[in-house]
């Protein structure tokens, strides 16, 4: 009986009520959020860099919302949810890319 448990598929009944909306998130999800996400941070970073000279940034991109991983904590080298973001100037990111 354990093991037809533990290869229940992912949208059984059983997967929900242990992991709620991430039992619906594949890899292929979390890894299309990802992407997603860079190519906004890339976008982002060019218009700073290349956008107008009066100092005026535009707001950074907010990521995909991606379900809770049920305390499993942020991934490893993310910032907590509560930090201020750093501080990107054009000047900065010019030297960056160099």
């Amino acid at each position: 009986m354990l093991v037809l448990i533990k290869h229940l598929p992912r949208d059984s009944a059983l997967q929900r009520d242990l992991h709620g909306e991430a039992a619906d998130w594949s890899v292929t999800d979390h890894l299309l959020a990802a992407a997603v996400d860079h190519l906004a941070v890339a976008n982002w970073m060019f218009l700073c860099v290349n956008g107008s000279e009066d100092g005026d940034q535009p707001d950074p991109p907010k990521p995909v919302p991606r379900p809770a991983d049920g305390g499993a904590g942020e991934p490893e080298g993310a910032a907590p949810a509560d930090a201020p973001p750093e501080e990107v100037s054009p000047a900065r990111l010019a030297r960056f890319f160099g």
